[in-house]
């Protein structure tokens, strides 16, 4: 994940900084020292404090970030989650940066507590997709993780997943787990999305190890888990609001994954304000 972030700091200073901050750059004195604090706005989860130092860490080695909190925490409304001393010209300049980062990482993480707390503790997974932010998919996966969720596979490369377009250019599910099967490792799971129980029979007798339920609603999904018996894992998946969580959970099922829980996550209120020169 440093090395990510990384790179995407570096992108988000330049995009922002570019040739200087011709505001702070000709109305703060150099030698100006500061203290500034990040307030939560209203109730959150808290997820990049880590990514905050190093933004300001980018722009000056010698800024000193001290956390109230660590990531996971839940922070009520007007509370300090870090404070920030060094060069004020440092915060000015890092201030916008650093809040989208935490602004956008805690609302994930937010909003997929607001998931699980849905579950009850139910022994069902809640994992995310790969509908992520272009270039911000191991950040937003790491903010579902703080949240209490699980993660799907991180890209094309470490999961087998035969969806329906494979299906349909492949020739069918039989064919398709077949081909696949005989040119990946043992060690690696063949995952198979079905869209009705035809298929979901069909992936069952082809020995896939995990069968995705798309789209199905609530007695589809029963049948299906019926028919599977047990012979593969369960992934429900398509359109999964917060409100079908406790409901699919009980049908038996062993992983729910949504969309929405990165690609739908708001970002959440956080505001940095200066306290006083040092």
């Amino acid at each position: 994940m440093i090395n990510t972030a990384a790179h995407l700091i570096d992108l988000a200073l330049k995009e922002d900084y570019g040739s200087g901050d011709i505001t702070t750059d000709n109305l703060i004195d150099p030698a100006l020292s500061g203290v500034g604090q990040m307030i939560a706005k209203e109730p959150l989860v808290v997820a990049g404090i880590d990514i905050v130092q190093q933004v300001f860490n980018h722009i000056d080695p010698n800024i000193v970030t001290i956390p109230n909190y660590t990531d996971g925490d839940f922070i009520q409304k007007g509370e300090a989650i870090l404070k920030i001393e060094g060069s004020m010209r440092a915060l000015l300049i890092g201030e916008r940066t650093a809040l989208n980062f935490l602004q956008r990482l805690s609302g994930i993480a937010t909003l997929v507590r607001s998931y699980v707390d849905m579950l009850e503790n139910r022994k069902v997974r809640l994992a995310d997709t790969r509908k992520t932010t272009p270039g911000w998919r191991v950040l937003e996966k790491y903010a579902v993780r703080v949240g209490g969720g699980d993660n799907h596979r991180m890209g094309l490369y470490d999961g087998v997943l035969i969806k329906d377009n494979h299906i349909a250019a492949r020739g069918g599910i039989k064919q398709s787990i077949e081909e696949v099967r005989s040119k990946i490792s043992h060690l690696i799971k063949i995952e198979v999305e079905v869209s009705d129980l035809e298929q979901a029979k069909e992936a069952v007798q082809a020995g896939a190890d995990i069968i995705m339920l798309d789209n199905m609603d609530e007695d589809q999904v029963k049948e299906a888990v019926s028919l599977i018996d047990g012979k593969a894992v369960i992934e429900v998946s398509g359109n999964v609001t917060k409100n079908d969580l406790p409901k699919l959970a009980d049908t038996g099922v062993d992983i729910i994954s949504v969309g929405a829980l990165t690609h739908s996550a708001r970002c959440v209120d956080i505001s940095m304000k200066i306290k006083n020169p040092l």
